[in-house]
């Protein structure tokens, strides 16, 4: 592969998980895990690189595919379940967290104890 067709994957990919995570269409799910450091380490050092490869793949399958699933209808199934799952496992989940989302904020209002 040359470097002007990496580059052209580079951008095809940003554009797709651009649209993909519009604050617009981000649901609002709050996480309340309390993940261990055990946890957060093994989800530092496994998890998400791994995600990280899956999500890369799926990106790559979902562009092969995409002739054949905008014949078939199912373009945007095929993308949730290619692209969209495996970047949400990887970029929006809290740290050794299971599920998708993001942590509640606590903020601490001064003079009350």
């Amino acid at each position: 592969m040359n470097l002007s067709a990496v580059k052209g994957v580079g951008i095809i990919l940003a554009f797709i998980l651009s649209l993909q995570f519009n604050p617009a269409m981000a649901n609002n799910s709050v996480v309340e895990e309390k993940p261990s450091a055990a946890a957060m380490m093994g989800d530092l050092v496994i998890v998400r690189p791994v995600m990280l490869g899956v999500t890369v793949l799926g990106t790559a399958a979902y562009l092969v595919s995409l002739p054949f699933t905008l014949m078939g209808g199912n373009a945007g199934e095929a993308g949730e379940v290619l692209v969209v799952g495996p970047a949400k496992t990887t970029f929006v989940r809290c740290l050794g967290c299971v599920k998708p989302g993001y942590k509640k904020k606590v903020t601490k209002v001064e003079g009350a104890d």
